[in-house]
């Protein structure tokens, strides 16, 4: 006999890939004429910054079940090619009464400029969970997939906000999934010109 609430729990999760899929192949779609403007809507590089600060509040929840888990969220991103890659480094703790887990991911971004004061970035990359539960530790790597949007809006890349989308594949322990978002102020910090 089939059970009818794992058959909802089911369609929720493939709703749920689903519909992040579709929001991320959207703005990927959204973006590829605008990478033709970019040369002209791109600001001054003495405008852009060096070091973006990224500081949130994220959400997972595993697509097997389970309450969704809350975090602080810090990351740091750099552009070593511009206009074509952006590394993002960043780590969320997630405390739950009977489990703590850090994730700590690195990130590498392709970048499109959308207008001067939005950007949307996709991101790949590992992903290194720590996990202590019930008296025991585990370490693992996992893959992640993320859409980051950016938003500046004075159009200078001195503060703004983000919106990052996620999904997590883990290669150890059962192979476990989720789906998580992340959100929270931009800072832009600025190199210093003689």
């Amino acid at each position: 006999m089939v059970d009818p609430i794992a058959t909802i729990g089911c369609s929720v999760v493939v709703m749920s890939r689903s519909t992040l899929l579709l929001v991320i192949s959207f703005a990927i779609a959204a973006a590829a004429p605008c990478v033709r403007a970019q040369v002209q809507t791109e600001q001054p590089l003495d405008d852009d910054p060096s070091v973006i600060l990224e500081l949130g509040a994220a959400t997972s929840w595993n697509t097997t079940g389970g309450a969704a888990s809350f975090a602080p969220n810090l990351a740091a991103e750099t552009t070593p090619i511009e206009n074509w890659l952006e590394l993002e480094a960043g780590v969320s703790p997630f405390f739950t009464r009977n489990s703590t887990e850090w994730d700590t991911d690195l990130l590498f971004k392709k970048p499109w400029t959308l207008t001067r004061k939005a950007e949307f970035m996709l991101g790949i990359g590992p992903e290194w969970v720590y996990l202590r539960q019930k008296g025991t530790t585990s370490n693992s790597i996992a893959g992640e997939v993320a859409g980051d949007f950016m938003f500046w809006p004075t159009g200078k890349h001195r503060f703004g906000w983000y919106l990052e989308p996620a999904y997590d594949y883990n290669f150890m322990s059962g192979h476990q999934q989720s789906i998580g978002i992340s959100a929270g102020l931009l800072i832009g910090v600025h190199r210093k010109h003689s």
